[in-house]
């Protein structure tokens, strides 16, 4: 029998779990491949940054997938045929499915189609700030922080 964790897997893990590891070895190839084109275009790397915060993750592209779904079915089953308002019912089990597990019918077709989780997106957005030099001034002013708490210290 599946432990608790292993059917309500955490949220940063469900989508990729269920998603066939070759698509997955994909995106994180995909990853790999810009974030190596960039280590080499630094001065691009600001554009980058701002396609990725433009960029829809997998949640947000199931969201609204289903609530254009779900609209369409509630127009269809009050103005055509009540038998339509199935469709939001279906809608919202497979977003409810999607909560819990992290997967339903769509997330095989949009993971194919390349959309990413926010994690994945994460990734690739960090390695750039890391090579633009954002976390260098970081280390430099926790540095002069642990230098100023030992001098406070000394003095004591």
């Amino acid at each position: 029998m599946a432990s608790l964790r292993e059917r309500f897997p955490d949220t940063s893990s469900r989508v990729p779990r269920h998603t066939a590891p070759e698509i997955n070895d994909r995106i994180r190839r995909e990853t790999e491949r810009r974030v190596d084109y960039y280590a080499t275009h630094i001065g691009e790397i600001d554009g980058r940054l701002r396609a990725l915060d433009r960029e829809w993750d997998i949640e947000r592209t199931l969201e609204a997938n289903a609530a254009g779904l779900g609209l369409t079915g509630v127009l269809l089953g009050v103005f055509a045929d009540r038998r339509f308002l199935a469709l939001p019912a279906a809608v919202t089990a497979f977003l409810l499915q999607h909560a819990l597990q992290g997967w339903c019918p769509p997330v095989p077709l949009f993971r194919r189609l390349g959309f990413r989780t926010a994690s994945e997106i994460n990734i690739e957005r960090t390695a750039l700030k890391a090579l633009r030099g954002d976390f260098d001034e970081a280390k430099a002013q926790r540095h002069g922080a642990v230098r100023a708490l030992l001098e406070a210290v000394r003095r004591r």
